[in-house]
């Protein structure tokens, strides 16, 4: 019978040893910057972006050293998002997964350097790969870039930034929350995909994205209803720091009770596409599960 804490524990353990490895012949001639740039991504963390590249990967027949490659980079460019975040001129948060914050436990321009150098640090670890075609390379640095960069993650992170103290719509914050939150969860799987010997199967293609756009807006709902309801200690940040920022979210919008609903309605669409799917797709279904019922 199939255990999704098992699964993600597991996955956890694989992709957190790939990455420490990643910096076995990285020699920082007495900067802080390599140690700042692991502490950024090795600080923990529930590695979803991770586990959809393995969950989709490796059931679409995919080689597992080729996720580990796909895996570490996208991890890489969420950590360089997330220590950036962090900083004064974004959301100035002194907490991170439990521990300080990367300009904290170091400071503030080695904290910038750290991000600069993990977002590189993506595209390096996918050219390292030997499990990977060159065609399967190009199409995985395509994919991300474009998620993380205007077209996805940094629009979402400038117009979430803009919106603060002032109301949107519900289009509106739907339009930054595919985007800031939305537009990595969906790489993540798309590059699973890619690793895989259907990479070129359009259907499936559409399918799996429909999916994953369903589940990384229900990520961001969730976080949000979170903000209100979590417990510091559990959510590993400051409870209340959306409100604190007057960022519009969900349950502004929508009302706590609003925004849980919002969230059942996209776990239905999330599952509903993974039904049109001819693969074994429990791990998945799973994920969206946890999504929606998380508390942190």
């Amino acid at each position: 019978m199939y255990d999704f804490q098992q699964n993600l524990s597991q996955i956890q353990q694989r992709i957190n040893a790939f990455m420490e490895t990643q910096f076995d012949d990285i020699h920082a001639s007495g900067s802080p910057l390599a140690e700042a740039m692991k502490y950024g991504l090795l600080l923990g963390g529930k590695r979803i972006r991770p586990f959809l590249v393995y969950a989709t990967g490796s059931m679409l027949g995919a080689d597992l050293n080729a996720l580990d490659h796909a895996a570490a980079a996208i991890e890489s460019v969420h950590a360089y998002s997330l220590i950036h975040d962090d900083l004064p001129a974004m959301d100035n948060d002194e907490l991170r997964r439990g521990k300080p914050t990367c300009h904290i436990a170091f400071d503030h321009s080695t904290a910038i350097l750290a991000g600069d150098a993990l977002q590189a640090f993506a595209f390096e670890i996918i050219e390292k790969s030997t499990a990977l075609s060159a065609q399967q390379k190009l199409n995985l640095v395509r994919e991300l870039s474009r998620a993380a960069g205007v077209r996805g993650m940094c629009l979402g992170q400038s117009l979430d930034l803009i919106s603060e103290h002032k109301q949107v719509t519900l289009a509106e914050l739907e339009f930054i929350h595919r985007n800031k939150t939305g537009a990595l969860l969906t790489a993540a799987l798309m590059m699973g995909f890619i690793c895989s010997p259907h990479y070129e199967n359009h259907e499936l293609a559409r399918r799996l994205k429909r999916y994953a756009e369903a589940i990384g807006l229900a990520f961001q709902v969730q976080d949000d209803i979170l903000d209100i309801e979590g417990n510091q200690a559990e959510i590993g940040k400051t409870v209340g720091a959306d409100l604190n920022l007057d960022k519009s979210t969900y349950p502004k919008l929508l009302g706590l009770d609003g925004a849980k609903q919002k969230a059942q309605e996209l776990y239905q669409s999330a599952v509903k596409n993974l039904d049109e799917i001819s693969f074994d797709t429990t791990a998945l279904r799973a994920l969206a599960e946890f999504i929606v019922h998380r508390k942190n």
